[in-house]
Protein backbone atom coordinates (compact mmCIF):
# COMPACT_ATOMS: atom_id res chain seq x y z
CA UNK A 1 0.00 0.00 0.00
CA UNK A 2 2.59 2.58 0.90
CA UNK A 3 4.54 1.43 -2.12
CA UNK A 4 1.69 2.06 -4.31
CA UNK A 5 1.19 5.72 -2.94
CA UNK A 6 4.84 6.20 -3.72
CA UNK A 7 4.75 4.69 -6.76
CA UNK A 8 1.35 7.29 -7.83
CA UNK A 9 3.32 10.11 -6.68
CA UNK A 10 6.77 9.87 -8.33
CA UNK A 11 4.64 9.35 -11.35
CA UNK A 12 2.35 13.06 -10.74
CA UNK A 13 6.32 14.81 -9.89
CA UNK A 14 6.92 13.44 -13.38
CA UNK A 15 3.96 14.81 -15.08
CA UNK A 16 4.48 18.43 -13.88
CA UNK A 17 8.20 18.18 -14.67
CA UNK A 18 6.81 17.42 -18.17
CA UNK A 19 4.72 20.03 -18.25
CA UNK A 20 6.63 22.11 -17.05
CA UNK A 21 9.24 21.70 -19.42
CA UNK A 22 6.93 22.25 -22.37
CA UNK A 23 5.70 25.60 -20.61
CA UNK A 24 9.12 27.05 -21.24
CA UNK A 25 9.41 25.70 -25.11
CA UNK A 26 11.43 28.38 -27.21
CA UNK A 27 9.15 31.31 -28.29
CA UNK A 28 8.40 31.55 -31.96
CA UNK A 29 10.99 34.10 -33.63
CA UNK A 30 9.59 37.86 -33.96
CA UNK A 31 9.25 38.76 -37.42
CA UNK A 32 11.15 41.82 -38.73
CA UNK A 33 11.28 43.34 -41.98
CA UNK A 34 14.71 44.68 -43.17
CA UNK A 35 15.55 46.50 -45.92
CA UNK A 36 18.92 45.64 -47.93
CA UNK A 37 20.87 48.30 -49.44
CA UNK A 38 23.74 48.57 -52.14
CA UNK A 39 26.35 51.33 -51.75
CA UNK A 40 27.85 52.23 -55.26
CA UNK A 41 31.78 51.78 -54.84
CA UNK A 42 33.87 54.83 -56.71
CA UNK A 43 37.88 53.72 -56.95
CA UNK A 44 41.45 53.91 -58.96
CA UNK A 45 42.29 50.97 -60.40
CA UNK A 46 46.19 49.52 -59.89
CA UNK A 47 48.57 49.44 -62.77
CA UNK A 48 50.40 46.41 -61.72
CA UNK A 49 47.97 44.59 -59.70
CA UNK A 50 44.63 43.39 -59.11
CA UNK A 51 42.39 45.55 -56.82
CA UNK A 52 39.36 44.82 -55.11
CA UNK A 53 36.20 46.79 -55.47
CA UNK A 54 33.80 46.44 -52.23
CA UNK A 55 30.19 46.74 -52.48
CA UNK A 56 28.17 47.40 -48.40
CA UNK A 57 25.10 45.99 -48.71
CA UNK A 58 23.52 48.07 -45.57
CA UNK A 59 20.82 45.94 -43.25
CA UNK A 60 18.48 48.03 -41.36
CA UNK A 61 16.67 47.07 -39.32
CA UNK A 62 19.00 43.98 -38.30
CA UNK A 63 17.21 40.92 -38.72
CA UNK A 64 17.41 38.15 -35.92
CA UNK A 65 17.16 35.63 -38.77
CA UNK A 66 19.86 34.98 -41.50
CA UNK A 67 19.25 36.95 -44.64
CA UNK A 68 20.39 35.79 -48.17
CA UNK A 69 20.18 37.38 -50.82
CA UNK A 70 21.47 36.58 -54.95
CA UNK A 71 24.00 38.64 -56.37
CA UNK A 72 25.84 39.05 -59.91
CA UNK A 73 27.72 41.44 -61.95
CA UNK A 74 26.73 42.86 -64.98
CA UNK A 75 28.59 44.89 -67.24
CA UNK A 76 29.02 48.35 -68.43
CA UNK A 77 31.32 50.43 -70.02
CA UNK A 78 33.70 48.18 -68.08
CA UNK A 79 33.59 44.50 -69.62
CA UNK A 80 33.67 41.33 -67.36
CA UNK A 81 36.87 39.70 -68.47
CA UNK A 82 38.97 42.39 -69.84
CA UNK A 83 38.15 45.62 -67.59
CA UNK A 84 37.21 42.75 -64.04
CA UNK A 85 36.19 39.37 -63.07
CA UNK A 86 32.21 38.69 -63.73
CA UNK A 87 31.12 37.16 -60.17
CA UNK A 88 27.53 35.63 -58.84
CA UNK A 89 26.62 34.05 -55.71
CA UNK A 90 24.53 33.88 -52.66
CA UNK A 91 25.32 35.93 -50.02
CA UNK A 92 24.40 35.04 -46.56
CA UNK A 93 23.98 37.80 -44.01
CA UNK A 94 24.23 36.49 -40.82
CA UNK A 95 21.67 37.25 -37.87
CA UNK A 96 21.32 40.54 -36.60
CA UNK A 97 24.54 42.35 -38.45
CA UNK A 98 24.01 45.38 -39.78
CA UNK A 99 25.78 45.03 -42.95
CA UNK A 100 27.85 42.30 -45.27
CA UNK A 101 29.96 43.56 -48.32
CA UNK A 102 30.68 41.27 -52.19
CA UNK A 103 34.18 42.01 -53.06
CA UNK A 104 34.95 42.04 -56.95
CA UNK A 105 38.23 41.93 -58.39
CA UNK A 106 39.16 44.97 -61.19
CA UNK A 107 41.74 43.63 -63.58
CA UNK A 108 45.25 45.89 -63.81
CA UNK A 109 45.81 48.58 -66.56
CA UNK A 110 47.96 51.02 -66.62
CA UNK A 111 46.21 53.03 -69.32
CA UNK A 112 44.97 56.05 -69.08
CA UNK A 113 41.21 56.27 -70.13
CA UNK A 114 37.58 57.76 -68.90
CA UNK A 115 36.21 55.80 -65.69
CA UNK A 116 34.16 52.81 -66.48
CA UNK A 117 31.38 51.27 -65.37
CA UNK A 118 30.00 47.91 -63.81
CA UNK A 119 26.92 47.05 -61.83
CA UNK A 120 26.42 44.30 -58.72
CA UNK A 121 22.60 43.38 -59.10
CA UNK A 122 21.08 41.91 -55.59
CA UNK A 123 17.95 39.64 -56.37
CA UNK A 124 15.63 37.22 -54.76
CA UNK A 125 16.16 38.39 -50.73
CA UNK A 126 15.41 35.81 -48.10
CA UNK A 127 13.87 37.97 -44.73
CA UNK A 128 14.28 41.20 -46.71
CA UNK A 129 13.29 43.69 -49.07
CA UNK A 130 15.36 45.25 -51.78
CA UNK A 131 15.59 49.26 -51.92
CA UNK A 132 15.04 50.65 -54.95
CA UNK A 133 16.49 48.82 -58.27
CA UNK A 134 18.26 46.60 -55.39
CA UNK A 135 21.39 47.76 -58.39
CA UNK A 136 24.95 49.49 -57.22
CA UNK A 137 27.53 50.83 -59.88
CA UNK A 138 31.22 50.72 -59.68
CA UNK A 139 33.03 53.35 -61.40
CA UNK A 140 36.54 52.57 -62.11
CA UNK A 141 38.82 55.42 -62.23
CA UNK A 142 42.06 55.13 -64.74
CA UNK A 143 44.43 56.74 -63.61
CA UNK A 144 47.55 54.99 -65.15
CA UNK A 145 50.44 56.86 -66.80
CA UNK A 146 50.13 55.17 -70.06
CA UNK A 147 48.79 57.28 -72.42
CA UNK A 148 49.58 56.69 -75.90
CA UNK A 149 48.81 59.49 -79.01
CA UNK A 150 49.52 59.55 -82.89
CA UNK A 151 52.47 60.93 -83.37
CA UNK A 152 52.04 62.70 -87.03
CA UNK A 153 52.70 66.48 -87.45
CA UNK A 154 55.21 68.80 -87.96
CA UNK A 155 59.07 68.07 -86.59
CA UNK A 156 62.14 70.20 -86.65
CA UNK A 157 65.60 68.82 -86.50
CA UNK A 158 67.81 68.00 -83.38
CA UNK A 159 70.67 70.24 -84.96
CA UNK A 160 71.03 73.56 -86.21
CA UNK A 161 74.43 74.88 -88.08
CA UNK A 162 76.02 77.61 -86.06
CA UNK A 163 74.09 76.21 -83.08
CA UNK A 164 75.33 74.22 -80.19
CA UNK A 165 72.36 72.47 -78.21
CA UNK A 166 72.31 73.96 -74.69
CA UNK A 167 69.87 72.14 -72.82
CA UNK A 168 66.38 69.95 -73.95
CA UNK A 169 63.71 67.83 -72.32
CA UNK A 170 62.91 64.68 -74.78
CA UNK A 171 60.23 63.52 -71.91
CA UNK A 172 61.42 59.68 -72.33
CA UNK A 173 62.59 59.11 -69.07
CA UNK A 174 60.05 57.19 -66.76
CA UNK A 175 59.23 60.47 -64.68
CA UNK A 176 59.28 64.20 -64.69
CA UNK A 177 62.98 65.44 -64.38
CA UNK A 178 62.21 67.31 -61.52
CA UNK A 179 66.20 68.68 -61.27
CA UNK A 180 64.79 71.23 -64.35
CA UNK A 181 60.99 71.64 -63.52
CA UNK A 182 58.85 72.57 -60.16
CA UNK A 183 55.32 71.94 -60.12
CA UNK A 184 53.54 74.55 -58.99
CA UNK A 185 50.50 74.00 -56.62
CA UNK A 186 47.45 76.10 -55.87
CA UNK A 187 45.56 78.84 -57.84
CA UNK A 188 47.75 81.69 -57.30
CA UNK A 189 46.43 85.19 -56.64
CA UNK A 190 43.49 86.51 -57.24
CA UNK A 191 43.21 82.59 -60.07
CA UNK A 192 46.97 83.53 -61.19
CA UNK A 193 45.85 87.42 -61.82
CA UNK A 194 43.60 86.12 -64.40
CA UNK A 195 40.26 84.94 -62.66
CA UNK A 196 41.55 81.25 -63.71
CA UNK A 197 39.39 78.00 -62.22
CA UNK A 198 41.79 75.68 -61.98
CA UNK A 199 44.18 74.08 -58.60
CA UNK A 200 47.27 73.21 -60.04
CA UNK A 201 49.01 70.32 -58.00
CA UNK A 202 52.03 67.78 -58.42
CA UNK A 203 49.96 64.79 -59.01
CA UNK A 204 50.31 62.31 -61.81
CA UNK A 205 47.00 62.76 -62.26
CA UNK A 206 47.58 66.17 -63.49
CA UNK A 207 51.06 65.44 -65.06
CA UNK A 208 52.96 62.55 -65.98
CA UNK A 209 55.31 61.17 -68.92
CA UNK A 210 54.33 58.56 -71.54
CA UNK A 211 55.54 57.20 -74.71
CA UNK A 212 58.34 59.96 -74.71
CA UNK A 213 55.83 62.78 -74.21
CA UNK A 214 54.83 65.14 -71.32
CA UNK A 215 50.73 65.22 -70.84
CA UNK A 216 49.39 68.22 -68.98
CA UNK A 217 46.08 67.18 -67.81
CA UNK A 218 42.84 69.25 -67.30
CA UNK A 219 40.28 67.61 -64.73
CA UNK A 220 37.04 68.50 -63.75
CA UNK A 221 36.94 67.47 -59.78
CA UNK A 222 36.68 68.66 -56.96
CA UNK A 223 39.60 69.85 -55.09
CA UNK A 224 40.56 72.54 -52.83
CA UNK A 225 37.30 74.39 -52.93
CA UNK A 226 38.04 74.09 -56.83
CA UNK A 227 35.82 72.37 -59.37
CA UNK A 228 39.07 71.70 -61.86
CA UNK A 229 42.62 70.38 -61.80
CA UNK A 230 45.35 70.85 -63.94
CA UNK A 231 49.25 70.91 -63.78
CA UNK A 232 51.42 74.36 -64.14
CA UNK A 233 55.64 73.57 -64.67
CA UNK A 234 58.28 76.27 -64.66
CA UNK A 235 62.19 75.52 -64.51
CA UNK A 236 62.43 78.46 -62.11
CA UNK A 237 65.59 78.77 -60.06
CA UNK A 238 66.54 75.74 -62.07
CA UNK A 239 66.92 76.45 -66.13
CA UNK A 240 66.94 79.53 -67.42
CA UNK A 241 68.02 81.12 -70.75
CA UNK A 242 69.37 84.07 -72.94
CA UNK A 243 69.29 84.10 -76.80
CA UNK A 244 68.99 81.24 -79.16
CA UNK A 245 66.52 78.85 -80.90
CA UNK A 246 64.07 77.28 -79.08
CA UNK A 247 61.70 74.39 -80.41
CA UNK A 248 58.61 73.33 -78.67
CA UNK A 249 56.92 70.17 -80.27
CA UNK A 250 53.32 69.78 -78.78
CA UNK A 251 49.76 69.12 -79.58
CA UNK A 252 47.15 71.25 -77.70
CA UNK A 253 43.86 70.80 -76.33
CA UNK A 254 40.80 72.80 -78.17
CA UNK A 255 37.54 73.54 -76.14
CA UNK A 256 35.96 75.67 -74.55
CA UNK A 257 37.08 77.56 -71.48
CA UNK A 258 40.72 75.62 -72.40
CA UNK A 259 44.16 77.95 -72.51
CA UNK A 260 47.01 76.00 -72.59
CA UNK A 261 50.53 78.04 -73.02
CA UNK A 262 53.36 77.47 -73.28
CA UNK A 263 55.53 80.54 -72.33
CA UNK A 264 58.66 82.48 -70.45
CA UNK A 265 58.62 84.81 -67.86
CA UNK A 266 61.79 87.03 -66.52
CA UNK A 267 64.36 85.20 -64.42
CA UNK A 268 64.40 88.69 -62.25
CA UNK A 269 60.47 88.28 -61.79
CA UNK A 270 60.83 88.02 -57.71
CA UNK A 271 62.91 91.53 -57.88
CA UNK A 272 61.14 92.94 -60.83
CA UNK A 273 57.59 92.67 -60.94
CA UNK A 274 55.61 92.18 -64.07
CA UNK A 275 55.10 93.31 -66.76
CA UNK A 276 58.87 94.53 -65.92
CA UNK A 277 60.30 91.77 -65.87
CA UNK A 278 59.26 90.94 -69.49
CA UNK A 279 57.28 88.14 -70.65
CA UNK A 280 57.43 85.96 -74.18
CA UNK A 281 54.10 84.05 -75.07
CA UNK A 282 55.47 81.40 -77.38
CA UNK A 283 52.19 80.05 -77.91
CA UNK A 284 48.98 80.39 -76.36
CA UNK A 285 45.32 78.61 -77.48
CA UNK A 286 42.08 79.81 -76.71
CA UNK A 287 39.54 76.94 -76.69
CA UNK A 288 36.96 78.20 -78.51
CA UNK A 289 39.20 78.83 -81.63
CA UNK A 290 40.60 75.62 -81.88
CA UNK A 291 43.05 76.23 -85.03
CA UNK A 292 44.26 79.80 -84.03
CA UNK A 293 47.38 80.28 -81.57
CA UNK A 294 48.51 83.74 -80.44
CA UNK A 295 52.27 84.71 -80.05
CA UNK A 296 53.20 87.66 -77.57
CA UNK A 297 55.63 89.97 -75.84
CA UNK A 298 54.41 91.65 -72.93
CA UNK A 299 57.27 94.53 -71.18
CA UNK A 300 56.50 97.50 -69.20
CA UNK A 301 56.31 100.77 -71.12
CA UNK A 302 58.37 103.97 -70.51
CA UNK A 303 55.05 105.37 -68.82
CA UNK A 304 55.24 102.34 -66.50
CA UNK A 305 52.21 100.95 -68.39
CA UNK A 306 51.79 97.50 -69.63
CA UNK A 307 52.41 97.09 -72.95
CA UNK A 308 52.68 93.92 -75.89
CA UNK A 309 53.19 93.29 -79.48
CA UNK A 310 52.37 89.55 -81.09
CA UNK A 311 50.42 88.23 -84.03
CA UNK A 312 47.54 85.13 -84.82
CA UNK A 313 48.51 82.12 -86.24
CA UNK A 314 46.17 80.25 -88.16
CA UNK A 315 45.89 77.08 -89.45
CA UNK A 316 44.61 76.38 -93.25
CA UNK A 317 42.90 73.23 -92.59
CA UNK A 318 41.78 71.20 -89.03
CA UNK A 319 42.83 72.42 -85.46
CA UNK A 320 45.72 72.52 -82.83
CA UNK A 321 44.51 68.95 -81.29
CA UNK A 322 44.90 66.82 -84.32
CA UNK A 323 48.50 66.80 -84.87
CA UNK A 324 51.64 67.59 -83.57
CA UNK A 325 53.43 71.42 -84.27
CA UNK A 326 56.70 72.99 -83.61
CA UNK A 327 56.40 76.44 -81.92
CA UNK A 328 59.50 78.23 -81.75
CA UNK A 329 61.73 81.56 -81.09
CA UNK A 330 64.81 82.56 -82.58
CA UNK A 331 65.67 85.08 -80.18
CA UNK A 332 68.65 87.46 -80.41
CA UNK A 333 69.97 90.88 -78.58
CA UNK A 334 66.79 93.51 -79.45
CA UNK A 335 64.79 91.45 -81.16
CA UNK A 336 62.42 88.39 -80.52
CA UNK A 337 61.43 86.17 -83.65
CA UNK A 338 58.44 83.62 -83.04
CA UNK A 339 57.21 80.95 -85.48
CA UNK A 340 54.96 78.23 -85.77
CA UNK A 341 56.07 75.12 -88.12
CA UNK A 342 58.63 77.86 -89.37
CA UNK A 343 56.27 80.17 -90.62
CA UNK A 344 57.16 83.11 -88.95
CA UNK A 345 54.94 84.68 -86.80
CA UNK A 346 55.75 87.63 -85.07
CA UNK A 347 59.08 89.91 -84.69
CA UNK A 348 59.14 92.40 -81.48
CA UNK A 349 62.94 94.25 -81.51
CA UNK A 350 64.03 97.15 -79.36
CA UNK A 351 62.34 99.67 -81.31
CA UNK A 352 59.01 98.67 -80.58
CA UNK A 353 59.64 98.51 -76.97
CA UNK A 354 60.99 102.45 -77.03
CA UNK A 355 62.94 104.44 -74.66
CA UNK A 356 63.05 101.50 -72.08
CA UNK A 357 65.54 98.86 -70.34
CA UNK A 358 65.00 95.83 -72.94
CA UNK A 359 63.70 92.91 -70.88
CA UNK A 360 64.23 90.32 -73.57
CA UNK A 361 68.16 91.07 -73.73
CA UNK A 362 68.28 89.16 -70.08
CA UNK A 363 67.44 85.37 -68.31
CA UNK A 364 63.90 84.03 -68.72
CA UNK A 365 62.74 80.43 -67.50
CA UNK A 366 59.90 78.21 -69.01
CA UNK A 367 56.33 77.64 -68.03
CA UNK A 368 54.42 74.84 -69.91
CA UNK A 369 50.72 75.27 -68.11
CA UNK A 370 46.84 74.22 -69.27
CA UNK A 371 44.45 76.81 -67.17
CA UNK A 372 40.26 75.97 -67.62
CA UNK A 373 38.84 79.19 -67.51
CA UNK A 374 39.86 83.14 -66.73
CA UNK A 375 38.97 86.03 -68.52
CA UNK A 376 40.16 85.57 -71.70
CA UNK A 377 38.80 81.72 -72.52
CA UNK A 378 35.73 82.25 -70.29
CA UNK A 379 34.79 79.14 -68.19
CA UNK A 380 33.93 75.87 -70.03
CA UNK A 381 30.26 74.85 -71.07
CA UNK A 382 28.23 71.67 -71.63
CA UNK A 383 30.11 71.17 -74.68
CA UNK A 384 33.30 70.79 -73.23
CA UNK A 385 34.25 67.20 -72.12
CA UNK A 386 36.98 65.96 -69.73
CA UNK A 387 39.83 65.13 -69.06
CA UNK A 388 41.47 67.53 -71.90
CA UNK A 389 45.35 67.16 -72.52
CA UNK A 390 48.35 68.94 -73.55
CA UNK A 391 50.97 66.41 -75.19
CA UNK A 392 54.71 67.88 -75.46
CA UNK A 393 57.28 66.03 -77.33
CA UNK A 394 60.01 67.75 -77.01
CA UNK A 395 61.65 71.47 -75.63
CA UNK A 396 65.10 72.23 -77.05
CA UNK A 397 67.70 75.40 -76.82
CA UNK A 398 70.07 75.98 -78.94
CA UNK A 399 72.86 78.66 -78.73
Amino acid sequence: MNGSRVYLLLLFCLVLLSCSKSNNSAPTPVSVTSTLTVVDVIQARESKIVSSFRFFINVSPVNPQDIKVNYTTKDGTAVGGKDYVPTSGTLTIAANKSFAYVDINVLADSLRQAVQTFTLELTAPVNATLVGTGKATATIQNDGTYLPTDNTGYSTPSSYPGYTLAWSDEFSARSLDLTAWNQEIGNGANGWGNHELEYYTNSTKNSFLSNGNLIIEARKEAISGFNYSSARLTTQGKKSFKYGRIDIRAKLPVAKGMWPALWMLGSNITSVPWPGCGEIDIMELVGSAPSNIKATLHWKDGAGNHASKGADYTLSGGNFSQQFHVFSLIWVKDMVKCYVDDHLTATVTSTDLGAVTNPFNADQFFIFNVATGGDWPGPPDLSTSFPQQMFVDYVRVFQ
